[in-house]
């Protein structure tokens, strides 16, 4: 069944979803078995491609801007998005190595100028100027001078934003374990002025300006302590800075107890409407919610009170509503929701049995990111029903899978998308792990290129005969913060494989699984829960399928920690690791890695390797030398998958039981 992999690991899916501030105008990026290009569409009209790249080289799109009037459009080809100042991917093997080039096109079609290299463009509020960083330098583009470098900061630069009125430039200077707020005067005579912000012990993170462009606020944090005892510290406050004088203040702290620690979203985190609101998130509930902050009282309003977790937050396009993704009403999907900052009842905007997430504003018209069960990724228009902007294909042969529940041995409820296999009698079964762990897998597509695969990929064993339980583990998203932020998990005791234990176990209880076949795959931190299930329980998982995962867990501990306390953690952390119970492996693994990850370390995989080469452990292997963590290719995406799915004939669908 190798064909149905190709051709649906070769479906489009959509990402990088943006749209213009003044106009209609939305685009993003169609990956379409491997060969990635920009799209744009208008309400009412058709959509379009405006690149033509035309093969599957790794090289990917990313950072879309638009000027305001949706005219242009600001975008990066190559380098890696997760680590843009890091070194440069080649994940094609070419000859000459790629470089990571930032391109100017007008939305209308023609041919892209290239500005230089760069990341992160912002275009000025004119449209006229284009700001961009690369490797701790701030650049300036426009027509009249082409690229300039006009500062350099000792970190790497982020969250680059343009004043209201043009003449400044707001950004985080990241420093590793701390970070500053820095604006830049590009309106200065002579040289461009730089200055540093309120600068504290900590991190300075989500700069945004007030409405009227004289005062900015932004977050400050420390993280606890690894010995810190739940919440018990105030650990992070919104502050504000009067820039014609320097004169800063705290709008709101978090107090002691829950929330004490910052948790935010994955998209934006701190709004300031035109009405003098602050909206930020917080855990004061036990779940992530969206808080509408009035400075002058410093008080703080839960806006979307409930059982849920937000997934990501914004401004409506007047200023005077949240629109928000969030699980509410089933902790299993996302949907779209908007409520008054001045207060009300939330109102659902989007509806049906898929999830609808990235929610983005283009004038004032709102898309989303739609999936379904049979649907990838595809932008469309929120309205009555959604419209989409571009084809959404669809794969007819996959069912969705069922949403189940289980408990693991502590108590803690598991939450898993089951998918059935077809065919009668006593099937082999598969653990799914995902990744992260901050991570929630959805009883259908992902908007995540990543699990996306693995969706299908799970759908594929289905149908081959396989009953797969994907499951939600502790330390994940989207059950709040308790569940998250689970004691005793990863390096503090790996409490999280009670989950991925329990999950084998319901498996193999069920009439129709045959318990002697009973397999596990995942990925990254799937890659570590799947090495440390064959490590730990060969006698339940028969094999697996272990993608660039973390095998030793021993690192640095933090220098607060006495001699004894920083020997007993390192001892924690062996016993959490797979090669801390590598000698009662028995099972065949299937190690696949990128040499050029730069998440999970290529040696993580080589350590492994040796280890069961000593002990006469059956492992085969799958190298794809320059590939990330995430394959950027769809050929090499291909060739694991097939890999996996041979492998897994071989060791559990055909495999001889009494």
């Amino acid at each position: 069944m190798a064909d149905d992999l190709a051709a649906t690991l070769a479906l489009p899916i959509s990402s990088g979803l943006v749209g213009a501030a003044d106009t209609p105008r939305f685009a993003w990026v169609e990956n379409a078995g491997g060969v990635r290009n920009i799209w744009v569409a208008a309400r009412g009209a058709p959509a379009r491609a405006i690149t033509a790249f035309t093969e599957d080289d790794g090289q990917q799109l990313s950072d879309l801007a638009l000027t305001r009037d949706g005219t242009r459009l600001a975008f990066v080809r190559g380098g890696d998005p997760e680590f843009p100042d890091g070194s440069i991917p080649n994940t094609a093997a070419s000859a000459t190595p790629p470089k990571q080039q930032l391109f100017l096109t007008a939305t209308a079609g023609g041919a892209a100028e290239r500005v230089g290299e760069g990341h992160a463009p912002v275009f000025a509020p004119d449209g006229e100027r284009l700001a961009y960083t690369r490797k701790g330098e701030i650049w300036l583009w426009s027509r009249a001078t082409g690229g300039q470098r006009i500062a350099t900061v000792a970190g790497d630069v982020s969250r680059l934003e343009w004043s209201p009125d043009g003449r400044q430039l707001l950004f985080v200077d990241e420093r590793g374990d701390h970070s500053f707020i820095a604006l830049l005067d590009v309106a200065a005579r002579g040289e461009a002025r730089l200055r540093y912000l309120d600068p504290g012990l900590g991190f300075a993170v989500e700069p945004c300006f007030a409405p009227d462009g004289k005062s900015i606020a932004y977050i400050r944090f420390v993280d606890p302590l690894a010995t810190a005892i739940g919440d018990g510290g105030r650990y992070w406050s919104i502050r504000s800075v009067e820039l014609a004088n320097g004169a800063a203040h705290t709008l709101w702290a978090a107090p002691a107890g829950a929330g004490g620690a910052y948790a935010g979203s994955r998209a934006r985190n701190l709004f300031w409407a035109k009405d003098g609101t602050i909206v930020f998130p917080w855990e004061r509930s036990g779940w992530l919610h969206a808080y509408a902050l009035d400075p002058a009282r410093g008080t703080a309003r839960d806006l979307t009170p409930g059982a849920f977790e937000l997934e990501s937050f914004l401004l409506s396009s007047n200023g005077k509503a949240l629109v928000y993704a969030a699980n509410a009403g089933d902790l299993e999907r996302r949907h779209i929701w908007t409520v008054p900052l001045a207060g009300g009842t939330a109102m659902r905007l989007t509806h049906g049995a898929g999830s609808e997430t990235i929610p983005t504003f283009a004038g004032t018209t709102l898309a989303v990111l739609a999936t379904s069960a049979t649907q990838l990724a595809y932008p469309a228009l929120v309205g009555d029903a959604l419209a989409p902007l571009h084809d959404a294909p669809s794969f007819a042969g996959f069912a969705a899978p069922e949403t189940v529940t289980f408990a693991a041995e502590d108590g803690v409820l598991v939450h898993a998308q089951l998918f059935r296999a077809h065919g009668a009698g006593k099937h082999p079964a598969l653990v799914y792990v995902h990744g992260g762990p901050r991570r929630q897998m959805l009883p259908g597509f992902n908007t995540s290129y990543y699990y996306s695969n693995a969706y299908i990929l799970n759908q594929h064993f289905a149908a081959e005969g396989y009953d797969v339980l994907s499951i939600n583990y502790r330390s994940g998203t989207g059950y709040g913060h308790d569940f998250r932020e689970a004691p005793g998990q990863a390096r503090g005791g790996a409490s999280e494989y009670r989950d991925v234990l329990a999950a084998g176990k319901w498996l193999a209880a069920r009439a129709d699984v045959d318990p002697a076949r009973i397999g596990i795959w995942g990925g990254s931190w799937g890659g570590y829960l799947t090495a440390l299930a064959l490590a730990r329980n060969s006698d339940l998982f028969a094999a697996g399928v272990d993608f660039h995962g973390v095998h030793a867990m021993v690192r640095p501990v933090e220098k607060t920690l006495s001699p004894e306390a920083e020997a007993a953690a390192h001892q924690l952390q062996w016993q959490s690791s797979p090669l801390g119970a590598i000698a009662t492996w028995r099972s065949p693994v299937l190690l696949i890695h990128g040499d050029d990850d730069k998440s999970v370390d290529f040696y993580q995989s080589l350590l492994l390797a040796r280890e069961l080469t000593a002990r006469q452990v059956p492992f085969e292997q799958l190298v794809f030398p320059d590939e990330r963590h995430d394959f950027f290719r769809y050929a090499d995406w291909l060739a694991s998958y097939r890999a996996t799915d041979d492998f897994l004939d071989r060791t559990l669908m055909h495999k001889v039981t009494r």
